[in-house]
């Protein structure tokens, strides 16, 4: 079966496991997903499950790979309604090899705020996408850190993503961490998993917010009517779980510079968040934050945000500091990078519009 969509992996060519008895001595199976449920996971259907954890697969392909038996758990066939529980390994095996994956090192400028043996921290400016993948082979973030360094460790679980712990969007500026090391990679993400890591964003939203702080706390899974996008489902079986903590630090009339600090850290979270309670970030395309959305409908106040759009072509977010424990020295660190240009400048922007 031929996939629509040139990007998507496809989990349901012709497949069919053979019979013990007519099985040919070369016959052989792949594979190419193993995951674990973690010891948090809500029961849910394994069709559901791997929709949220296989990004570029549609609920077709899904749900035809469970019925060819290509995908087991606990090393044995289920339906598509069987309900993932903590624990649980589930794999993907096909009669084709995976695609083998490299990352090309290109040398570039990184704004390194720090390094030691065990990891450094990346100050990644807007527009940088952080990891290769389709449509996004070269020009990455880890395509510069593959030159930089020598040598990095892959990830876990088959899962190639050199040196990352996390993540930032594209157009989102800020700081990151890396391991250099399979130990370093494996504490920090512990403490990403385990929620101990201080993460802190600076985020220029539409409106004022009612209350200047306060906990938003909803399950964030891809949209259903748009699977390029993220939204907010009722607590229950769609989506994962996910807590953002946020205060307004300064008003500019009709947007507000709001602090956000991740307790969890799901695709688009914070984006996704201050949608969800009536505040897209500015100048947020995906979101909805790209168009006037609170103030006045004049000629002079529409130019007025237009200019403001052109200072800051790209969602207001900036991941502005990283704290946790060392993996070597077991020392608390905190690191603090400052606004980039573009945010300056549309703060500014905003600033003479209030006074």
């Amino acid at each position: 079966m031929t996939s629509a969509d040139p990007h998507e992996e496809d989990l349901s060519a012709p497949y069919a496991l053979p019979d013990e008895d007519d099985a040919d001595e070369g016959d052989e199976l792949y594979e190419h997903h193993r995951i674990q449920a973690d010891r948090r996971q809500e029961l849910l259907r394994l069709d559901k499950f791997l929709l949220n954890r296989l990004p570029n697969v549609s609920r077709t392909k899904i749900q035809t790979a469970i019925e060819a038996q290509a995908v087991q758990v606990n090393e044995r066939a289920v339906k598509s309604n069987y309900r993932v529980k903590p624990g649980d390994v589930i794999t993907i095996t096909l009669p084709e090899p995976p695609r083998e994956f490299k990352v090309l090192p290109e040398p570039m400028h990184l704004d390194i705020r720090y390094e030691d043996e065990a990891l450094l921290l990346v100050n990644k400016p807007a527009g940088m996408v952080v990891h290769p993948a389709f449509g996004n082979w070269n020009g990455t973030l880890v395509n510069g850190l593959a030159h930089h360094l020598n040598n990095l460790p892959t990830g876990r679980n088959g899962e190639i993503r050199p040196g990352l712990v996390h993540r930032i969007d594209k157009d989102t500026s800020g700081l990151l961490v890396i391991g250099k090391t399979e130990w370093a990679m494996t504490h920090l993400s512990q403490q990403f998993f385990h929620h101990t890591i201080e993460r802190t964003y600076l985020a220029l939203v539409w409106g004022i917010p009612k209350e200047t702080q306060g906990t938003i706390r909803s399950n964030i899974g891809r949209s259903l009517k748009d699977r390029k996008v993220q939204a907010v489902f009722p607590e229950g079986d769609q989506g994962k779980h996910a807590v953002t903590h946020y205060k307004v630090l300064r008003t500019f009339g009709h947007v507000a510079l709001v602090q956000c600090n991740l307790e969890t850290g799901r695709t688009h979270q914070i984006r996704v968040h201050m949608k969800h309670i009536g505040h897209p970030l500015f100048s947020d395309a995906t979101y909805g934050g790209n168009k006037v959305l609170y103030g006045q409908r004049t000629g002079a106040y529409k130019a007025f945000v237009e200019k403001a759009f052109e200072l800051m072509p790209r969602q207001a977010l900036h991941a502005k500091s990283l704290g946790f424990v060392h993996p070597n020295s077991s020392e608390t660190m905190q690191f603090e990078a400052e606004l980039p240009a573009d945010f300056a400048a549309v703060l500014a922007h905003w600033e003479q519009y209030a006074t």
